[in-house]
């Protein structure tokens, strides 16, 4: 197998339109809405709070279980387990963006709080079964490009549409017109999931039909499987602070753009459309080094790099409004940032059993969730009491 043939496969155009459909709805309950936030005139504080929104994507790994073993409904099985569990969702999906877009911020916080929740919960299910989708469609060698694949389209989605897309035309028209576009967008997950073939079926833990044995089998075998890998627990605290750094400077970027000066079409220029190269090719490079040197010395790599390029916003700060500068801390803290992603969701996905792929992989991105989430949840607050300098210097040492 040549090393292009691996992606000329419909297998691999699927999972590379349904990454699309999950980097959508990620971003906008998340860094599209922080910019919205932000323009409404939200203290930092409050943004800031705002990423427990994603909690969900923390907590994903309490009902991935049920993909893993209940049927859809009924009218969506003709279409499998999986595909048809990511219809049903991206379909609810569409319908709760409509809804966000239509909140209004300044007038209703919870409200729009709570309709950004149903968002990133629909999402964080979304990614439990197109994860499992992926892993269990491919072969162990077609593995690596699947990350690619999924990575690329959900970068495409979360910087140039939902990212750079929205933010820009948020200078020329209102946020429920554009976040009604973005549900139309999520057509093109649809297609995805449509267009892919349903995986072979897997070997499914038995058990009988009273409640207790299918509980054990469902819910608690998949994790004593997990379990029984050497380090399991430093696997799991490596996945909740691999990109915890990234993580607390991530939340405040939006708020620090506005407070500088930039304008929505300024950051999409640089931010989702220069930042989205600087990503992929990132993810190049460390798809060759995790080839050359295996997971552990291009994790290490990426780790450090992507902790130096924080000190880079450092630099911003002290400058103030300068493009160019933007374009080199956006570019280089994208770039290592691919690096270490590529690396992190190659090594997450060799780690799961083709018996439980939803729930071990929605376990493992859990935590790293939980760390982006849960644990950064109070840098809106350090950013009030410090200046942009010391917030991103010590987001550095993080």
């Amino acid at each position: 197998m040549t090393a292009l043939t691996v992606y000329l496969d419909r297998r691999q155009l699927a999972i590379l339109l349904m990454g699309f459909g999950s980097g959508l709805p990620f971003a906008l309950a998340g860094a599209t809405l922080s910019w919205w936030l932000s323009r409404a005139g939200i203290d930092k504080t409050s943004i800031g709070l705002f990423a427990l929104v994603a909690l969900p994507y923390s907590l994903k790994f309490l009902w991935a279980p049920a993909f893993d073993h209940l049927r859809p409904p009924a009218v969506f099985r003709r279409l499998g387990r999986r595909r048809g569990w990511i219809v049903v969702i991206q379909l609810a999906l569409i319908v709760a963006i409509l809804l966000l877009g239509r909140s209004e911020p300044g007038a209703g916080l919870f409200l729009t709080g709570v309709l950004a929740l149903a968002v990133a919960f629909l999402s964080a299910s979304q990614d439990v079964v197109v994860d499992a989708y992926r892993i269990d469609v491919l072969e162990e060698v077609e593995q690596g490009a699947g990350a690619a694949a999924t990575q690329t389209g959900w970068r495409v989605a979360f910087y140039w549409v939902a990212g750079a897309g929205a933010q820009a035309l948020s200078d020329f028209t209102d946020w429920s017109l554009i976040y009604a576009i973005m549900a139309g967008c999520m057509g093109v997950g649809l297609l995805g999931t449509l267009i892919g073939p349903e995986p072979a079926a897997r070997v499914r833990p038995q058990s009988d039909d009273r409640t207790g044995p299918r509980l054990r089998a469902y819910v608690v075998e998949p994790f004593r499987d997990f379990m029984t890998r050497p380090g399991w627990g430093v696997i799991l605290l490596f996945a909740l602070l691999y990109k915890y750094g990234d993580a607390i400077s991530g939340i405040m970027t939006n708020p620090f753009f506005v407070e500088l000066g930039f304008t929505g079409v300024e950051v999409a220029q640089v931010a989702k459309l220069f930042g989205f190269f600087a990503t992929i090719a990132g993810m190049a490079l460390g798809g060759i080094l995790v080839a050359r040197w295996g997971s552990f010395l291009s994790l290490l790599l990426g780790g450090l790099l992507q902790a130096a390029t924080n000190l880079l916003f450092a630099v911003q700060a002290h400058l103030g409004h300068d493009l160019g500068m933007l374009y080199i801390a956006i570019g280089a803290d994208n770039f290592t940032g691919g690096i270490g992603s590529a690396a992190f969701v190659a090594y997450l996905s060799g780690l799961c059993s083709a018996r439980f792929t939803a729930t071990q992989y929605a376990l493992l991105t859990s935590f790293m969730a939980f760390g982006r989430t849960v644990l950064s949840s109070g840098a809106g607050w350090f950013a009030d009491q410090v200046d942009w300098v010391t917030f991103f210097t010590a987001t550095a040492g993080m």
